[in-house]
């Protein structure tokens, strides 16, 4: 999910400088064979956020304080190193997996559990993994974008990557379902209202919101796999 929220961010940012771009015209996009399918899922999830998620992102921004919606952002954060750690070791990236094992341990010893984020103050950055980027690491290309119903933008490398990445998710490991599918709720809702107002950007300068976040989507995940430099400057 938290890849959800830094493509808000991406949209939004083009959407604020390209708001006033038209989309008449434009010949199909290569990366995009699914355009007819993926637009009517994102049309789906587009409704079910307006309904459900929105309102109640909103709600828990404006009820809990601040201090309270960090610390459960810290926790899931630290929850998510866990599985940063694994695929930055599958990637062979040395310094990085040292930080991330550094940044879970100081966070989880000295931060209460990861509700506080003691790594992040002392400068030691977070480096988001998927398994998807560890595919794409390994040359596996990304394949056509796709939007899966509820969970977003995703391509056809990164969809085959999901179930390896729900069984590395380390609230996989709660044996109590009703406690983990209520950490699972409180997650999406923490990073839902995280996003508000990047969303809230998108809704209001994008003429199509749906190529203007493809394309961020696409963009970011190029720059992820390749730690921003991609062979030749370019796809993977």
């Amino acid at each position: 999910m938290a890849r959800l929220g830094q493509w808000t961010i991406a949209a939004a940012v083009l959407a604020s400088t390209f708001g006033c771009a038209t989309v008449s015209g434009q010949a199909p996009n290569p990366i995009d064979p699914l355009e007819p399918i993926n637009r009517s899922v994102y049309r789906f999830n587009e409704g079910v956020d307006r309904a459900v998620l929105r309102p109640v992102a909103t709600a828990y921004r404006d009820t809990l304080p601040l201090l309270v919606r960090t610390g459960v952002s810290n926790f899931f954060g630290n929850l998510s190193d866990v599985w940063n750690l694994a695929n930055n070791v599958m990637q062979l990236k040395l310094q990085n997996s040292a930080e991330t094992f550094m940044r879970l341990n100081v966070n989880t010893i000295f931060g209460l559990g990861g509700l506080l984020d003691i790594a992040s103050e002392a400068g030691i950055e977070r480096h988001h993994e998927d398994f998807g980027q560890t595919l794409g690491r390994w040359g596996v290309p990304t394949g056509p974008y796709v939007v899966l119903p509820l969970l977003g933008p995703s391509t056809v490398r990164d969809t085959a990557a999901l179930p390896v990445d729900h069984y590395g998710d380390a609230l996989t490991a709660v044996q109590d379902i009703g406690v983990r599918n209520s950490l699972y709720a409180l997650r999406i809702v923490d990073e839902r209202a995280t996003f508000l107002r990047a969303s809230q950007m998108l809704d209001e300068a994008a003429l199509d919101k749906y190529s203007f976040t493809r394309d961020a989507f696409m963009q970011r995940r190029r720059s992820e796999v390749f730690d921003g430099s991609p062979p030749g400057g370019g796809g993977e």
